[in-house]
C-alpha cells in the first residue's frame, strides 16, 4: 500500500465544533457537569469557544453517547441537533442560504459537508416525485451512531424549514437504528410519520421543493462565497483525488455515483473531471472502486445485510459482478471475508 494511501485510511475522521456549540449548555440544564462530560469524552471545554475549531469524528460521537450516559436522555442527540441549522455551517450555510433555489442550495450542502464533516456524508437523491436528503456514517467503529445520526436528521430538518418556511413538511423521517422506548421527543419535534430499523438515516419529502425559488437569492454574493469556500477547500481540502472521494462517499449511498453526475458538482464536465484525474494518477473508476471496497467492507462488518442486498446498495446490477469485484480487491468472497472478519472489530 502507497504510504499517502496508509496515511488517509488510518486518519480518522473530524467535524468543525460549530455543529457541537449547544453540547455544553444542554448537559448542564440535564444537570450534567459539562467539563467532567468533555474531559471524559477527551476534550476540553476551551475547544468550544470558537465555532471553527476542529475535533475528531470519534472524540464528538463519544461525546454524544457520554452525554445520553450521565444525562439519562436517551435522546440526547435529537437536542444537539435541535440546536444546529444553517447558521452551523460557516460560509457553506451562507452559500446554501443565497442560492437561487432549493435543489441547487442542497447540491452545494452536498458538495461542500466534507469542510464540515469527514467520518459521514450526506446525499441527495430523487426518485419520482419523492426527494431524499440522506446522511450516512463511514467512520468505522465511532460510538454512538443513534445519536449522531438522529441529530443530523435534526438538523437538517431546521435548515430546511429555514430554506422553505414553515409550510415545509417532510413526508418522512427514516433512522438507521431500533425504535426508542420512548418516541415521544421524535414525534413532538418532527411532526410527521417515523420510520426505525431503516437502512439509512433520510428525511423523505416532496421532490416539488427542489424547484422552490429561495426569497434571499443573491448571485453576486454566492460567487463570492464560492470562491472563497473553493480557496479554503484548496489549501485545506486535501489534493483533488482527495475531494472526489468525500464526493463519491455522498454520492455512492444514494445512487448518483456517474462520472457525469460528480462531475456537475464540480462545476465541471466529466471529461474534465478525468482530465484532473488522470493527471494526479488515477481515475474515476479507481476512486470509485476504493470507496466501493470501502463501504462495502463496513457494510460486511457492522450490519447483516445479505450480499446481494450490499451489491445493490453499491449499484451493482447483479450479485455476482459485485462479488467478482470484491474477490479482485480483497482475494476473497464477500462471504468469506465476512467469516473471516467476524469478532474481530
Amino acid at each position: 500500500m502507497r504510504k499517502a494511501e496508509a496515511k488517509r485510511k488510518n486518519a480518522g475522521g473530524y467535524v468543525r465544533i460549530g455543529g457541537a456549540l449547544g453540547i455544553p449548555v444542554i448537559l448542564k440544564s440535564l444537570g450534567a457537569d459539562p467539563a467532567e462530560v468533555l474531559a471524559e469524552a477527551g476534550l476540553d471545554l476551551a475547544q468550544f469557544d470558537d465555532p471553527n475549531n476542529l475535533i475528531t469524528f470519534a472524540a464528538r460521537s463519544r461525546l454524544l453517547a457520554l452525554g445520553a450516559a450521565r444525562t439519562g436522555c436517551p435522546h440526547f442527540g435529537l437536542l444537539v441537533g435541535q440546536q444546529q441549522g444553517l447558521h452551523s455551517l460557516g460560509l457553506t450555510g451562507l452559500l446554501v442560504r443565497y442560492s437561487p433555489d432549493v435543489g441547487t442550495a442542497l447540491r452545494s450542502l452536498v458538495r461542500y459537508t466534507h469542510l464540515h464533516v469527514t467520518g459521514a456524508a450526506f446525499g441527495l437523491a430523487v426518485d419520482g416525485n419523492l426527494a431524499s436528503f440522506t446522511y450516512d456514517i463511514y467512520e468505522p467503529h465511532a460510538e454512538g451512531h443513534d445519536q449522531t445520526g438522529d441529530g443530523a436528521m435534526a438538523a437538517y430538518y431546521n435548515a430546511m424549514r429555514e430554506l422553505c418556511g414553515p409550510e415545509w413538511k417532510p413526508v418522512e423521517v427514516r433512522f438507521a437504528h431500533r425504535s426508542p422506548a420512548d418516541v415521544g421527543p421524535f414525534r413532538r419535534f418532527f411532526r410527521v410519520p417515523l420510520r426505525f430499523d431503516a437502512e439509512q438515516y433520510a428525511v423523505r419529502f416532496s421532490a416539488y421543493w427542489l424547484n422552490r425559488r429561495l426569497p434571499d437569492t443573491d448571485p453576486e454574493l454566492v460567487r463570492l462565497l464560492r470562491n472563497q469556500i473553493d480557496m479554503l477547500e484548496a489549501r485545506h481540502g486535501g489534493d483533488f483525488p482527495d475531494q472526489v472521494r468525500r464526493v463519491l462517499r455522498s454520492t455512492l449511498a444514494t445512487g448518483h455515483a456517474k462520472a457525469d453526475q460528480v462531475a456537475m458538482l464540480f462545476s465541471m464536465h466529466s471529461r474534465s473531471l478525468n482530465r484532473r484525474l488522470n493527471a494526479s494518477g488515477t481515475s474515476f473508476q479507481q476512486l470509485l472502486d476504493e470507496i466501493r471496497y470501502e463501504f462495502a467492507r463496513q457494510m460486511l462488518d457492522d450490519s447483516t445485510l445479505e450480499v446481494g442486498e450490499i451489491a445493490g446498495l453499491l449499484d451493482y446490477a447483479a450479485s455476482g459482478v459485485f462479488t467478482r469485484a470484491f474477490r479482485r480487491w480483497s482475494g476473497m468472497t464477500p462471504v468469506a471475508w465476512r467469516a473471516a472478519h467476524k469478532g474481530t472489530s
